[in-house]
């Protein structure tokens, strides 16, 4: 009797237990990521991705998918001597998990509408090796001597799939591991978090001297969501919005900038996301010190506090819903596409039949293709979502033809693209979680 007393004291009291701000080593992140999960499994699921990159869900039904609720993550310390991403996201974890046990209505809509994961480092060997100067770069890169957010398949070199998986032959084992986890989850939207600058960056970053440059720029066919995406970002932040530069470099007007006008970058992580996996995603650049001072920190949480939240609600913009076949059975692989909008590799329904477009208040053009069915044009008058917590829902019902239609019908064939999503119930290795005494113990050890 005496040990289940000791054990339910244990899960009372770290279920409110505060997280210390400072610097966590990679075995005292991971052990604050187990016990947030052992302590909240209702909310929140633990997995990983391999490599030793930990993965933290809070959401309604956190291990499993949910038709209808947005996938959406968050990846910090890409580059390992970039810390305060990490810290961050931590945080934000900590404060997410309070919020909702607090009954705040904001963090319980935030969390049963959502479905958020959290990465909080994709390179702990970097984080490992990093100096803590402000400029320097030891520990930027893996333990290969590798830039990882220079180490993606580039959707300039080619986006067919031959390609596509030639190129990932040669990527790191980070790199290859979030590529698969962009294949288990219909994520979309996403941010990864950066140092050295202050500023919200969006796609593209590449250009191949095509119609994608517009002056300096390289401009996305969705280049109206992604400055609006910065600038919530930029705009919620204490100070990102002034534009201020650091160490005497150039201002960015309203805290934002297109990737490549600020400078041209190879294989990077927001393009290949984008274009390949159709999720949307920003580098937020949140300090100009790559390893700030930990006495800076809880002013630096302070400053992107509100900005972490207003973003993760941007999930919502848009349209959702399915796309059904002549049998009302939902379909995978369905181009779903927005007149103007000619993306690189088209949206395609997942393996529920799902689809997800962030787009702006407005009215849209549908086209739908499938197989052996009419091709479908609908046009939808488009609210904003995040208000509501919940975007547009509308379902497309096709209509089985007389006559084979293609499924390219003008768009790229369904194999020069590879952004199938692969459904396998979750992440590719689950986390397998015991509620361990004395690992409580000793975690309260760490952050008491």
């Amino acid at each position: 009797m005496s040990t289940l007393f000791l054990l339910l004291f244990f899960l009372i009291f770290s279920r409110t237990l505060s997280l210390q701000l400072r610097y966590h080593d990679n075995r005292e992140m991971e052990q604050y990521l187990q016990q947030v999960s052992s302590s909240n499994p209702d909310i929140t699921h633990l997995y990983s991705i391999g490599q030793q990159l930990w993965v933290l869900v809070l959401g309604l039904s956190p291990a499993h998918h949910v038709v209808g609720v947005p996938e959406f993550k968050y990846v910090g310390n890409m580059h390992g001597n970039e810390v305060l991403g990490r810290v961050l996201l931590l945080q934000l974890i900590d404060h997410l998990v309070e919020d909702y046990r607090d009954d705040q209505l904001w963090a319980q809509q935030l969390i049963n509408s959502t479905r958020i994961h959290i990465l909080p480092t994709m390179n702990p060997d970097g984080f490992d090796d990093a100096d803590t100067h402000c400029h320097y770069i030891q520990g930027r890169f893996n333990h290969n001597g590798v830039d990882l957010n220079r180490n993606f398949p580039d959707p300039f070199n080619g986006l067919r799939k031959e390609q596509q998986h030639l190129d990932e032959q040669k990527q790191e084992a980070e790199v290859q591991a979030v590529i698969a986890w962009l294949r288990t989850e219909s994520f979309v939207l996403s941010a990864n978090l950066h140092g050295g600058a202050l500023v919200a960056s969006y796609p593209y970053d590449n250009a191949n001297g095509g119609s994608e440059l517009v002056g300096r720029a390289s401009i996305s066919p969705d280049n109206d969501v992604f400055v609006h995406l910065a600038k919530v970002y930029a705009q919620s932040h204490a100070s990102m919005h002034r534009g201020v530069s650091c160490y005497g470099g150039g201002a960015f007007q309203d805290g934002i900038t297109n990737g490549y006008e600020w400078y041209p970058l190879s294989g990077g992580m927001q393009d290949y996301n984008y274009v390949w996996a159709q999720c949307l995603e920003l580098t937020l650049e949140v300090s100009c010190c790559k390893f700030p001072p930990e006495s800076e920190l809880p002013d630096m949480w302070r400053d992107n506090r509100d900005a972490l939240i207003h973003y993760i609600l941007q999930v919502h913009l848009g349209v959702k819903g399915r796309v059904f076949d002549s049998s009302r059975m939902a379909v995978k692989n369905a181009l779903v596409e927005v007149k103007g909008r000619h993306n690189l590799c088209p949206f395609r329904t997942d393996g529920h039949g799902e689809y997800y477009r962030l787009l702006l208040p407005g009215n849209y053009s549908f086209t739908v293709t499938y197989p052996g069915h009419e091709v479908l044009t609908e046009t939808l008058s488009v609210p904003y979502g995040p208000d509501q917590y919940s975007a547009l829902r509308h379902d497309f019902f096709l209509r089985q033809s007389s006559v084979d239609i293609s499924s390219n019908s003008g768009s790229a064939p369904l194999d020069d693209c590879d952004n199938t999503v692969l459904i396998g119930g979750g992440a590719r290795q689950q986390a397998k979680l015991a509620i361990w005494l004395l690992g409580l113990l000793y975690f309260q050890a760490l952050i008491g």
